[in-house]
């Protein structure tokens, strides 16, 4: 994020992590932090999981990861990799093999369990077959699957054995010579997930992969991964989100871009600012925003659209905007074009003509970026 000296209440001083590559997506350093979400289709079902790949991936997701449980799905994960818009990571539990199988099978990084992958020889195996395929690994600590003395050290999970845990297999890693690794210690509970990540922040310099895990279903989970991703983000910890939504994996995507959109960490489409609604409405501000939510999903230029429905406070929200429409009286309002007042509207031609205004600024931002960089 570029520094605000306008505003410096909103800059956000990013921890400086070591860049890795997942595939083609860096992870670290100054990239932008990227949006992932994992699939939940039988893996050994190729169609049906290139299908939601793809889904998650218009959607703006940077990396899928794909659970790989048994060697059927190992050998299924060698066709989506190769159907694959974005990075694949393959989602390793219990046995190393499949780290291995997945290496080879073209994934672009292992995720893996340091409570339930086996012993350390067994890491090292699958550290070898990460080398040798050009894979990066994710250590995946979650304080629902610690390794058992750390549980009896400390008699139950807890920050402090998350990062213990999470700091042993870095070294087993680093003595490997192996430096291509993200780490991630996860938990359901926001507060211990965000002092883990806090202490493994200061522990280490690799790139981190932010999660509340198991966070809940769309609601529940959209709210408890805003307030623990949203703060530690604030506070500059993570390199490549992911939110845990007991929901289809593309509205994990929506909701990781919201927290990033919200923080001015990441932009991408229509920033849609809108009213709760109230008696002074001029229009149906709700069903409104929810058309054009619908109609607006294919814009990816990051852009605003203030949808108010009065005067009160209308018209300035639509100073700050692209496009803005302010609800007035006799069943109409006023379109505003980049922060200037424009033309009165009815509010029957509203949605329509509005989706044409967005398509139409959205054009000339692009055209502008082109221009420059074809200048430089």
């Amino acid at each position: 994020m570029s520094l605000n000296h306008i505003r410096p209440w909103r800059n956000i001083y990013r921890r400086k992590s070591r860049q890795i590559m997942v595939g083609n997506v860096p992870v670290g350093g100054d990239a932008p932090i990227s949006v992932q979400t994992m699939t939940n289709t039988d893996t050994t079902d190729v169609a049906a999981t290139v299908a939601q790949v793809q889904a998650a991936a218009e959607a703006g997701a940077d990396i899928v990861r794909i659970s790989v449980p048994d060697e059927a799905s190992s050998k299924a994960l060698a066709d989506i990799t190769r159907e694959s818009p974005v990075p694949i990571v393959a989602d390793i539990h219990f046995h190393y093999k499949r780290g291995i199988e997945s290496a080879l099978a073209g994934a672009a990084c292992l995720r893996i369990n340091p409570g339930n992958i086996g012993s350390a020889d067994r890491v090292r195996e699958v550290i070898a077959a990460a080398r040798d395929n050009g894979c990066s690994i994710r250590i995946g600590v979650n304080a629902g699957s610690l390794e058992k003395h750390l549980l009896e050290k400390y008699g139950e999970p807890c920050p402090d054995a998350m990062v213990e845990s999470g700091l042993d297999h870095i070294r087993i890693l680093e003595d490997n010579n192996f430096q291509d690794y993200k780490i991630s210690v996860k938990a359901s509970d926001v507060f211990m997930a965000a002092a883990a990540y806090q202490g493994i922040a200061e522990a280490t310099d690799a790139p981190i992969h932010l999660g509340i895990t198991e966070a809940g279903g769309l609601v529940s989970g959209t709210i408890k991964s805003a307030i623990g991703l949203g703060n530690l983000l604030w506070m500059g910890i993570g390199d490549t989100i992911r939110v845990s939504l007991s929901a289809d994996p593309v509205e994990e995507v929506k909701v990781g871009f919201e927290i990033l959109k919200s923080l001015g960490l990441r932009h991408r489409g229509v920033n849609i600012i809108s009213c709760p609604s109230c008696a002074r409405q001029g229009f149906d501000v709700i069903a409104t925003v929810a058309e054009l939510e619908k109609r607006l999903e294919h814009i990816k230029t990051p852009m605003s659209l203030s949808i108010i429905g009065c005067v009160v406070n209308g018209p300035g929200e639509a100073l700050m905007t692209d496009v803005g429409f302010t609800g007035g009286g006799n069943g109409a309002g006023m379109v505003y074009l980049a922060g200037k007042q424009s033309h009165k509207l009815s509010n029957a031609q509203m949605i329509d003509h509005i989706v044409e205004q967005v398509e139409a600024r959205a054009a000339q931002l692009d055209a502008a970026e082109e221009n420059a960089h074809a200048a430089e």
